[in-house]
């Protein structure tokens, strides 16, 4: 059932859901059709866990964990995909990936690198000489590494303004710096860490600049085809691909939702692909397993400095090249977080790739909600406990 509520009201609560999205900003077999629900005592203790934050104030409407390791999947959810019919979440069902699609446009440029087609100390003034001169000695190293001081041009107050105006605004993805081109640098590049999505245009942009190719086939290409994704696609527009994860506003009651709530033209390569959590199982094994370039890259991927990602994942996090380490009670997994109105996502892998998770959440969880992050982080750790050594 649809709430209605008042214009001005629902204005308003458009304009806090944007600003949080916005400004908190063959290596893997496929995923058997037939992976099975937890069974074991340990998955339905992990099963439990999962409830707890179902049922916590403001918890998602439903949840979907997908763990594979030694050849097996295992699948525990909780709650449901869509609260009109009641269905459970399924591993084949359509989401936004938020901020993990940046781990997309690292595999991009990091396997251009591999190719000799880009280098990792590229600059800006090199490769992207139309974007503002002060900005030119960044580097894609610095870009993925957010260390470039980009300004970010999600927190730019007509960016936001658009957005709220009309959610389904069709943006030029390619122009989205655009909107911080008249701002100088936030720092001297490389000399801090600050999250930006920004940087992960730019990234593209590179990309497009020395292949002459357009970003979404560049990821078909170096990404979707090599890795075997086939429900992966970076869309323009505000409509999902049925069937799908349906995600939700839990700051009203009932629950809105707000699955098609925005444009993935505002975030194009920093944070607008639409995925399920087979393909993601899939992506993050191979990206960290080292599927997608060598070894030097991989190396190079690995440099970690203090820095966390958006939202926080479990452990202690730390910043690579398009990738994040986080090290929890039971030892070190690398990944990529991420969250959007509807969707919260973390996506994580052994350094090898062969043991993974993905964990999908209908419902954004950030720094905005703090007890619920620190409940869904203690729950992520669990999970990756569970990865590591079979039990929670």
């Amino acid at each position: 059932m649809t709430q209605h509520i008042a214009p001005s009201s629902r204005r308003a609560r458009l304009r806090a859901l944007v600003t949080a999205a916005l400004c908190l900003a063959a290596l893997a077999p496929a995923v058997p059709a037939a992976a099975a629900d937890a069974g074991p005592d340990h998955d339905r203790a992990l099963r439990r866990r999962l409830e707890r934050l179902v049922h916590s104030p403001g918890g998602p409407p439903g949840v979907i964990t997908v763990l594979r390791a030694d050849g097996h999947t295992r699948v525990v959810r909780a709650g449901v995909a869509d609260l009109a019919t009641g269905r459970p979440p399924r591993i084949r069902d359509h989401m936004r990936i938020a901020s993990t699609a940046k781990a997309f446009s690292a595999a991009v440029a990091l396997a251009l690198v591999d190719h000799g087609a880009l280098g990792l100390d590229d600059t800006i003034r090199e490769r992207l000489p139309q974007l503002p001169r002060d900005w030119g000695r960044v580097t894609l190293r610095q870009l993925l590494q957010h260390t470039s001081g980009l300004p970010d041009y999600t927190e730019n107050p007509e960016f936001i303004a658009e957005v709220i105006a009309d959610p389904h605004h069709h943006f030029d993805s390619r122009r989205l710096l655009d909107y911080v081109a008249d701002e100088p640098l936030l720092f001297r590049p490389g000399s801090r860490y600050r999250y930006s999505n920004s940087d992960n245009i730019a990234v593209a942009l590179m990309a497009e600049a020395v292949t002459g190719t357009p970003y979404e086939k560049l990821l078909a290409e170096l990404v979707y085809r090599p890795l075997g994704l086939h429900d992966t696609s970076l869309p323009q527009g505000y409509r999902m691909p049925r069937p799908y994860l349906h995600g939700y506003d839990t700051t009203v009651s009932p629950p809105e939702d707000v699955s098609e709530l925005l444009s993935a033209s505002g975030v194009w390569a920093s944070g607008g692909i639409v995925s399920t959590p087979a393909d993601m199982t899939r992506f993050v094994r191979g990206y960290t397993g080292g599927a997608l370039f060598g070894r030097s890259a991989l190396q190079a991927q690995r440099r970690w400095i203090p820095g966390s990602s958006h939202p926080e994942g479990p452990g202690r996090n730390s910043a690579g090249l398009g990738i994040f380490r986080y090290e929890t009670r039971c030892g070190t997994v690398l990944g990529h977080t991420g969250n959007t109105p509807g969707y919260t996502q973390l996506i994580a892998a052994t350094p090898d790739g062969r043991r993974s998770l993905t964990f999908s959440v209908t419902s954004q969880i950030n720094s905005g909600t703090p007890e619920q992050l620190r409940l869904l982080r203690a729950v992520q750790e669990d999970f990756v406990c569970a990865l590591l050594r079979g039990r929670p």
